[in-house]
């Protein structure tokens, strides 16, 4: 099978397109023919190695895992002989960070667990990119933030795959959502929907007076204190990712400063798959869509995975492996 392999950490051209042993399952496992993946933050970190800290779960001085990614979409081709869930056939996508990576290939086993059934009205590119950010945004809004009707929600680099699924989750409460990125992500932002857009190369949204009810961050690079004051009295955030340096901060200080006020602060952590089944119902009856950028081959992925991490993209970036 082919495979996108790195044997060192580097720049993306460390990334290379291989001939590699197409896998056997195990007793719960099963074989995926991978149709479509998608690049995302983890990836971005394990080819380069950086933040550092994350080598304690990549490997030390060279990746552990050889083959990036974390979701998919495709079909079953063979099942471990415990395998319940499955059978030979079906079409599945899922995050599947829980139970390892290795996405960026033809085929891949996987626990039965890291996936569940594709919707028929959904095709491998769109399935691709929704488990990942789609539930980051769920989780984080309703989960964990309690959105409320009617309230005012900022959401930081909204022009991600985390941001495009949260103004749509965050629509179906009449929220008044305010978006904030740069570049050609602005026109993308105002054409799907976001009330307000904020390029954050004019404008720093932590001090032009705005207050919101909720802040969804996907970027995590201000301080807490920058985020304290732009929420309402007792206005809640939520990270889900972004600077190392940042989040050790907010997780430091915010028992401080959810002690001293209302506002309350969380990190969140992400439960893969988790309420999917929602998610899917709302794909099928229309009140939530994908925005794909691409789809990319999987002979593209070095491109690809530089384009992600410098921020240029425009909801999810999905690769098509089949």
């Amino acid at each position: 099978m082919k495979a996108i392999v790195f044997t060192k950490y580097g720049a993306p051209d460390v990334l290379q397109l291989k001939e590699m042993p197409k896998p056997s399952p195990g007793e719960e496992e099963v074989l995926v023919k991978i149709h479509a993946t998608a690049v995302n933050d983890y990836d971005w970190s394990m080819v380069r190695g950086k933040p550092y800290l994350y080598r304690l779960m990549f490997g030390l001085w060279k990746p552990k895992k050889q083959i990036p990614g974390m979701e998919l979409s495709g079909t079953v081709e063979a099942v471990g002989k415990n395998v319940r869930a499955f059978q030979v056939g079906d079409a599945v996508f899922g995050d599947i960070s829980e139970y390892g990576f290795g996405s960026f290939a033809e085929y891949l086993c996987i626990h039965e667990k890291a996936l569940v059934l594709k919707p028929a009205a959904m095709s491998f590119e769109e399935a691709a990119a929704i488990p990942h950010a789609s539930l980051l945004a769920h989780q984080g809004l309703v989960e964990i933030g309690k959105i409320q009707k009617g309230q005012q929600i900022l959401i930081n680099g909204a022009g991600g795959g985390v941001g495009t699924f949260g103004l749509q989750l965050a629509k179906l409460y009449d929220a008044e959502v305010t978006g904030v990125d740069t570049g050609n992500k602005l026109g993308m932002m105002q054409s799907i929907g976001f009330d307000h857009v904020i390029d954050y190369k004019k404008e720093d949204f932590t001090k032009n007076g705005q207050r919101y009810d909720l802040i969804l961050d996907a970027k995590t690079n201000r301080s807490i204190f920058s985020y304290a004051r732009s929420l309402k009295p007792n206005g809640t955030y939520v990270t889900v990712g972004g600077y190392l340096s940042s989040l050790l901060q907010l997780l430091m200080l915010k028992p401080l400063l959810s002690a001293s006020s209302e506002k309350r602060f969380h990190i969140l952590a992400l439960k893969p798959n988790k309420d999917i089944a929602y998610i899917n119902e709302l794909f099928e009856a229309g009140k939530l869509k994908t925005v794909i950028d691409g789809p990319y081959t999987l002979s593209q992925t070095q491109e690809a995975v530089q384009y992600f991490g410098e921020g240029k993209h425009q909801g999810k970036v999905v690769i098509s492996v089949s």
